[in-house]
């Protein structure tokens, strides 16, 4: 596998090998020793699936004081895919990674426990499948606003799908109870 540095340390891009011929493909989507040769050490439990339309963008979600780590990818069609570090006192607080995720490419992108995660679907349909490196807590889950300008992440479209509770989620600025940096 590949294993591509992003801008921010610890958000990392995975690009698997892919053993193909005209009856398909196979890929290693994980494996221990190589993830943890990479700097994922993380022992996962929980994996989750969703499937959404063009133009549905998930997120910015975050756990905290119970915080997940998660390795992301897309099974089917196209996202992008977006990282952003909320760990307060961190030099990287604000910013953030998009990466564009796709069935063609087959990367994933590591988003360390610290980060808020959301994706908006680029392709018709998108199948998404996360791998959690601890459960998820729903009394722990914290919003970020999708278009937060302080943050300044180009999803591409103006006006995508969104949950209610997606739709009012605060700004960075306003968020209470982000984790720290160093202690997570």
């Amino acid at each position: 596998m590949n294993v591509i540095a992003t801008d921010i340390p610890d958000v990392l891009i995975i690009e698997p090998k892919l053993f193909g011929d005209a009856r398909g493909f196979f890929l290693e989507t994980y494996q221990l020793q190589r993830y943890v040769a990479a700097g994922i050490a993380q022992a996962f439990v929980q994996d989750n699936m969703s499937r959404s339309t063009r133009g549905v963008l998930r997120g910015l979600h975050i756990q905290s004081p119970l915080s997940q780590g998660k390795l992301v990818s897309a099974l089917r069609g196209r996202v992008l895919d977006v990282a952003v570090d909320v760990r307060v006192g961190s030099p990287h607080f604000g910013r953030h990674v998009a990466v564009e995720l796709s069935e063609e490419n087959r990367r994933q992108l590591w988003v360390p426990r610290g980060f808020a995660h959301g994706f908006v679907v680029l392709s018709e349909t998108a199948d998404f499948f996360y791998k959690c490196d601890d459960v998820y807590s729903p009394q722990d889950e914290i919003g970020i606003r999708w278009d937060d300008p302080a943050i300044g992440i180009e999803w591409g479209f103006s006006n995508p799908s969104l949950s209610a509770k997606d739709a009012a989620a605060p700004l960075l600025s306003q968020v209470k109870n982000l984790p720290i940096y160093g202690q997570i």
